[in-house]
């Protein structure tokens, strides 16, 4: 089944998966240069970026609920 929704899936929900798996990745990756190298206000400024990835996340989850909620209707 999760090929399939993946294969039929349009293309604003692709890039709305994507995006926020790279704010989530970057945050990360700032969070952990930040805090290794000492510098609190990069360590900081990383949360937000990993809040944003977040909820694309969950914009992506209500997308695809919406689809296949839609797909038991029919």
């Amino acid at each position: 089944m999760l090929d399939e929704f993946w294969a039929n899936a349009s293309t604003s929900y692709k890039v709305l998966v994507f995006s926020a798996m790279g704010l989530i990745a970057v945050g990360l990756i700032l969070s952990i240069v930040g805090n290794t190298s000492g510098n609190q206000g990069l360590a900081m400024a990383s949360l937000p970026v990993i809040g944003v990835g977040l909820l694309l996340h969950v914009g992506g989850l209500v997308v695809r609920g919406q689809k296949i909620r839609k797909g038991y209707k029919k």
